[in-house]
């Protein structure tokens, strides 16, 4: 495993967008951070470092920024990977949750069988 380093400042690699996609909501456009192959190291690194102590069976993504960095935490940590997604993108039959955002609701689902009956099951969701 690599060793964080924790003098890089991700938050100032990541490009900030104000009142997008609508006023008062800061987006963060995580493309500057993709870009940079140290510092998306550095980023899989520091998730790593908070996660492989809990040795979770399965990392879940949600999409789409859950994708990204969700499959190569999943590699690294030598665990199943889940993907989570909007309505009507999954082909087999589903789990789902709505939730609350601060301009409406939503809804995310997964696979019914994403997840091998495990007992104790542990995951981690990014």
């Amino acid at each position: 495993m690599a060793i964080p380093n924790p003098a890089m400042d991700l938050k100032s690699i990541i490009r900030e967008i104000p009142d997008f996609p609508k006023p008062g909501i800061s987006f963060k456009d995580i493309t500057t951070l993709l870009g940079n192959p140290a510092a998306l190291r550095h980023a899989i690194d520091q998730l790593e470092a908070a996660c492989r102590e809990m040795q979770p069976d399965y990392v879940v993504g949600i999409e789409s920024r859950g994708f990204i960095f969700g499959m190569p935490l999943a590699d690294r940590l030598n665990v199943g990977f889940a993907p989570v997604r909007k309505p009507g993108k999954l082909p087999a039959p589903t789990h789902s949750a709505e939730y609350e955002l601060e301009y409406g609701c939503d809804r995310l689902e997964v696979h019914q069988d994403a997840f091998k009956q495990v007992a104790g099951l542990s995951w981690w969701m990014i």
